[in-house]
């Protein structure tokens, strides 16, 4: 498939893939390490592995070995009908009552809220994907028909009965509150500077560091710096009918672009030259993409893992039409290179191979399973008010906050099947932050690894699984499987 922009800047295509030497990825993970004030850890480049983590120091088993600020992420587009949060940070926002409103409403839509309704727009794999953590009457709004027989505050849950539509809407404007809501108190709800009516903020902090990282390009509203706002409602429909890894690309794009227009004037202010040429645009646009050319990354279309029921040339006709959407939003001569299909397929790519799940508990699971612990007598007082909005619910009446995200250390962790290290959300893990917890005493010296995959699968599964990531798994354990299996 032949695009007459990737012929265009072929040189410029080249120069944004070309791997960054030993050096230079020393350099940057060292800054990025200091600069987030992380001890403890190393990335260092070796030629068989690629990058990796090591300890430089003692962890002991149940000790945090990092806490991974992501550089992308988004929350997949189906979630958004159950969980309303920092679209920055990823916190839940607003109140107790509006989360169990908003979810209310959109059941009385008849909107489905099952992940399996909704693969077309989850379609991409995960590294180390599994966290381990801790149509009704008119006018009305219900759970409809749940065969769950399990539930975490069963003795306050009863039949399921559908609320008046006028009770939801009067959960999500604040005029009804829930007894004894306040205890589990949100942040206050602080909207897109762009007015796009689409992001929703926990503090001003976020809003406009997502606004001068990524959200200014991609906005919707009024106040959008992109080029033409319908392109990019077409991109984003046309993202979450498909494949929302594409609304993450689009941010990698967004990013670089912002980078590259605040590098400029102090890249030309050192040059004393207001003649910019061609040689220094692209050293300028190298800087800005340098935090995404440290990623491992291929093409798309070369990778193996899913969508595995479509073929190289679907995919690539996918990601084009995905792309020129966003060329008509967003297109810029000067860093045209950042529209090329080769460059949005290799930022796919490293998304695919390389990104977690992202996942955040809900706060209405706390605020029920306290209501549940009550004291008998306490419990009966609140009931009265709690029970209808419970009832509504159903059994399912908690749900976490999924997406996908890229984390720049984390993504340099190597695999084992014999991992020192989990991905491991704890009580108190509430954003959108990658734990990693020691699941042994790890020594100075050793290498941070964990599992991509479920490593407690057979040794022929489990190599079957990690070539999807290219490479043959050599751990202690897959040799010890190995000889097993040979014999």
């Amino acid at each position: 498939m032949v695009d007459g922009i990737d012929e265009r800047f072929a040189e410029q295509v080249r120069a944004l893939l070309q791997p960054p030497t030993p050096l230079q990825v020393q350099e940057y993970y060292h800054n990025l390490l200091t600069e987030r004030q992380i001890r403890g850890l190393k990335v260092k480049q070796n030629v068989e592995t690629g990058k990796g983590v090591y300890a430089d120091l003692d962890f002991a088993e149940e000790d945090v070995v990092l806490k991974d600020q992501m550089l992308f992420g988004i929350q997949h587009s189906y979630n958004k009908m159950d969980c309303f949060v920092c679209s920055f940070c990823f916190r839940f926002i607003g109140s107790i009552e509006i989360q169990i409103g908003k979810q209310l409403y959109f059941q009385s839509l008849g909107i489905s809220m099952d992940i399996e309704d909704h693969n077309g727009t989850c379609s991409h794999a995960s590294k180390a994907s599994c966290w381990s953590n801790s149509s009704d009457d008119e006018g009305t709004v219900g759970a409809g028909d749940s065969d769950s027989s399990e539930g975490c505050a069963p003795s306050i849950l009863g039949e399921i009965n559908p609320l008046p539509i006028e009770v939801v809407e009067s959960l999500m404007n604040g005029e009804l509150r829930l007894p004894l809501s306040g205890k589990f108190a949100l942040p206050s709800v602080v909207p897109c500077p762009g007015d796009c009516g689409e992001a929703y903020y926990c503090s001003e902090s976020c809003a406009k560091a997502d606004w001068e990282s990524f959200h200014s390009l991609l906005c919707i509203g009024i106040n959008s710096k992109s080029l033409c706002r319908q392109a990019l409602k077409q991109f984003v429909e046309h993202a979450n009918e498909t494949n929302d890894i594409f609304l993450l690309a689009a941010k990698a794009i967004a990013f670089t672009i912002l980078r590259y227009k605040k590098f400029k004037p102090a890249h030309c202010e050192e040059i004393k030259d207001s003649a910019v040429s061609t040689s220094t645009n692209l050293s300028v646009l190298l800087e800005a993409w340098k935090p995404i050319s440290m990623g491992h990354k291929k093409g798309w279309w070369n990778c193996i893992g899913e969508p595995d029921d479509i073929s190289k040339l679907e995919r690539k006709e996918l990601a084009l039409t995905s792309l020129q959407f966003l060329r008509e939003a967003m297109f810029d001569e000067e860093f045209g290179a950042l529209f090329t299909l080769e460059i949005y397929g290799h930022i796919i790519g490293m998304f695919e191979l390389n990104n977690l799940d992202l996942i955040v508990e809900s706060p209405v699971e706390d605020y029920i399973q306290f209501i549940t612990d009550l004291p008998d007598q306490k419990k009966k007082e609140v009931e009265k008010d709690i029970r209808p909005v419970l009832n509504a619910l159903g059994e399912d009446y908690t749900n976490l906050c999924r997406g996908t995200a890229f984390y720049p250390l984390q993504s340099c962790m190597n695999h084992s099947c014999c991992p020192n290290t989990k991905a491991f959300k704890r009580e108190e893990d509430r954003d959108g932050l990658a734990t990693v917890i020691a699941s042994r005493l790890i020594h100075k010296g050793e290498e941070i690894t964990i599992s991509y995959i479920n490593e407690d699968l057979p040794y022929e599964e489990r190599q079957e699984l990690l070539a999807d990531y290219n490479f043959t798994c050599k751990c202690s354990k897959c040799v010890r499987d190995q000889s097993h299996t040979d014999v």
